[in-house]
């Protein structure tokens, strides 16, 4: 089954690297104490909470909102962030209210990324190589990291481990046209189908 995704075009590859122009999007998103792994299953139980009926609409009833895909999470502090992509049918207005306080609506905006595709085991150790990898990479290609990474789950739970995709990300901070390319971004983790 496919799933929405944000949308992007490839604007250069650098050897596996690719650099992505996304555009803005909506999410669902929550801030969750602990450690990375028990962080992200406690963000994604509440957020699925939110597009599983957790809501209340303009009439007061409440409704589904189909799963898209990643479910993200980054530091931020001394807890983590999780993001639900919503469905680009929705505006910040249609959207149902969440029932929950902890959940909130939000728009993530235009964001530049490079991203690097593995398949494999879903582990902080192919992350940390991975995330390495891609750093090396782009620090190489003239790029400046910055900002914490963002860690993003494309394959549903169930898939088997060596059918899912993954890749690394990093994001630029200036959008404008300007006459060379920014070389300044975030370095953020997606997996991707």
């Amino acid at each position: 089954m496919a799933y929405e995704s944000p949308t992007y075009r490839v604007e250069e590859r650098i050897d596996e690297i690719e650099l992505r122009r996304y555009e803005p999007y909506l999410v669902a998103e929550t801030l969750v104490q602990g450690p990375l792994e028990r962080a992200g299953n406690g963000g994604f139980r509440l957020l699925a909470g939110y597009i599983f009926g957790g809501n209340k609409t303009a009439d007061g009833d409440s409704t589904k909102i189909a799963m898209t895909t990643p479910v993200t999470q980054d530091r931020v502090g001394d807890q983590y962030r999780v993001r639900f992509m919503m469905p680009t049918q929705y505006t910040d207005e249609s959207l149902p209210a969440p029932k929950d306080p902890r959940v909130t609506i939000s728009e993530v905006g235009p964001q530049r990324l490079a991203a690097i595709r593995y398949r494999g085991r879903w582990t902080r150790d192919s992350y940390e190589r991975h995330l390495r990898k891609l750093s090396d990479t782009v620090r190489h290609a003239g790029h400046t990291a910055i900002g914490e990474p963002i860690w993003a789950r494309y394959d549903p739970p169930w898939t088997p481990w060596s059918r899912r995709h993954h890749s690394a990300t990093m994001k630029s901070t200036g959008l404008p046209a300007r006459s060379a390319p920014d070389r300044s971004l975030v370095v953020a983790w997606f997996f991707c189908r």
